[in-house]
């Protein structure tokens, strides 16, 4: 589940709020052990995740670094390279 956290800081554009709430919502399931939380469960699902969600974008805000800001295609096209020559094509 994990695995489909990808990096926000530092890129041009700046992460979404659509993308820190997707990855809030995988840091969830992954803490939960749950993909779809019960119904008894939800509200405080819901709940977790934006809270972690929250704070992630106010970390996200306030971090700063010298580094130029990475392109989110070159990223892409960088992985998409790792992956063919990990698991070939």
């Amino acid at each position: 589940m994990c695995r489909n956290i990808k990096t926000l800081h530092n890129f041009e554009p700046p992460a979404t709020t659509e993308e820190v709430h997707a990855s809030a919502l995988q840091f969830v399931r992954k803490l939960s052990g749950m993909n779809k939380p019960s119904q008894a469960n939800e509200e405080a699902f819901e709940l977790a995740v934006d809270r972690v969600a929250a704070a992630a974008q106010e970390m996200l805000n306030t971090l700063t670094t010298h580094a130029p800001a990475r392109d989110r295609e070159v990223e892409a096209q960088k992985a998409k390279m790792r992956s063919v020559a990990r698991f070939g094509r």
